[in-house]
Order: C-alpha cells, then sequence, then structure tokens
C-alpha cells in the first residue's frame, strides 16, 4: 500500500511513463466553468460539441441567460441531461453577474485557493470537481480534480477506501499531495488510469508503480 510520502516517487515514476504534462489552459475562466457543467455525468466526446454549439447559438453569456430554457437544453442537447444542465447554467451565470457585475471570474486570482473554491462552490450546479477543474487547469491554483480516473488509480494504491466516493476524496488528495505537486498528481494519474490503470482490465504487469500497489499486486 502506498503512502503519502511516496507520493513523489509516485509521480516521477508515472511522469518517466507518460512524460511531463504541462499546464494550457483550454478557455477563460467562465467558458470553462459551463464546459464543466455541461460536461458532468458525459464525456468530453459530447460535452465539448455540446459547449461549441451553445456559444454558436449564444454569442454571449447574457444572451444565454435571456434565452428561454427550452433553447439553451435544444443547444446543449448533445451533453445529456440537457433539461437539468440548461437550468444550471442560466442560474450560475445569473448569480456571477449578480455577486461580480460581469461575467467574469478574474476576482478568484486575488484568493486563497479554498476560498476560491468555496466561492465556486456556492454557484448552482457546482460541485467540487468542477471548482477543481477550474482552479487548476484554468487558474493553475495546487487544487485536485478527482475524476474517475483519479479515483480509481487513488484507491487501488491505497490513499483512500474505494467507497468514500469521488466527492469525499477531494478533500483526502488535498491534505496528502503537496501543494507543488497537484497538477501533475491530477494530470498523470489521469494518463495512468487511461492508459494502464484500466476500470476493467488494468495492466498491472506493466505499471511502473506496482510495488506501491497492494491492489495491482493481486492483479499482475
Amino acid at each position: 500500500m502506498a503512502r503519502p510520502a511516496d507520493i513523489p516517487t509516485i509521480l516521477k515514476r508515472l511522469e518517466k511513463q507518460y512524460g511531463k504534462i504541462v499546464r494550457r489552459p483550454r478557455f477563460d475562466a467562465v467558458d470553462e466553468l459551463i464546459c464543466c457543467i455541461l460536461s458532468q455525468h458525459s464525456s468530453d466526446v459530447a460535452s465539448f460539441p455540446a459547449f461549441t454549439k451553445l456559444k454558436s447559438t449564444f454569442p454571449t453569456w447574457q444572451q444565454v441567460v435571456d434565452a428561454p430554457s427550452g433553447k439553451v437544453a435544444d443547444a446543449i442537447r448533445r451533453a445529456g441531461m440537457y433539461n437539468q444542465k440548461s437550468t444550471r447554467i442560466q442560474n450560475a451565470l445569473r448569480e456571477i453577474k449578480e455577486r461580480v457585475g460581469e461575467y467574469s471570474l478574474d476576482h478568484l486570482y486575488g484568493m486563497p485557493w479554498p476560498e476560491a473554491r468555496a466561492w465556486l462552490m456556492s454557484l448552482p450546479g457546482v460541485g467540487p470537481k468542477t471548482a477543481a477543474i477550474v482552479l487548476s487547469m484554468n487558474m493553475g491554483m495546487p487544487v485536485i480534480p478527482v475524476d474517475t480516473h483519479v479515483f480509481r488509480v487513488g484507491w487501488r494504491l491505497g490513499f483512500y477506501d474505494k467507497k468514500i466516493g469521488e466527492a469525499k476524496a477531494h478533500e483526502v488528495v488535498q491534505e496528502i499531495v503537496p501543494p507543488k505537486l497537484a497538477f501533475s498528481y491530477h494530470a498523470l494519474l489521469i494518463q495512468h488510469g487511461r492508459n494502464l490503470c484500466d476500470a476493467r482490465k488494468p495492466r498491472c504487469v506493466a505499471c511502473p508503480v506496482l510495488e506501491f500497489c497492494d491492489y495491482g499486486k493481486t492483479q499482475a
């Protein structure tokens, strides 16, 4: 079983396997937030086209807010759960405009990350994963998004019990991962989950961190 003290070594080995991953923001912060809401319970293959369709249908966020919810839902239909997501998106945008005076999250850059995360999670439809993605990927804060791959690799290594679920795992990894390694932890565990530590057929015999993984030793 891996210990928190093993994390730097684990990440070095994963980096040797997959290469160094550089953070490259995809969008501005509000765009990232809306794209993340669209990706909830959906895949990138579905959510990215839905985001593109939303932006082409409504060129400004004000137009999204002013539109009938049914039309917003039609634009994002491909992302699934489109009625719920259209409501979440419109309500989140309204809250941002009401609190900040514009459709911007630039004020978060000056906050400590726990405060910035709390601010985002107070918005409708924004949970720990969505908030963490915006703060990590867009703003470069040491917040770790726990998606299905990060969660799976983490419990297999023994950092937490599988039963706690992804939401609670966010708190665990924030405590055990050094802030300077936060982005690497997130990015490399995703790569490992996609390439070797598969949900159904993990390739444990080829795993560069097998010695730290009690789960993998039973599979190899």
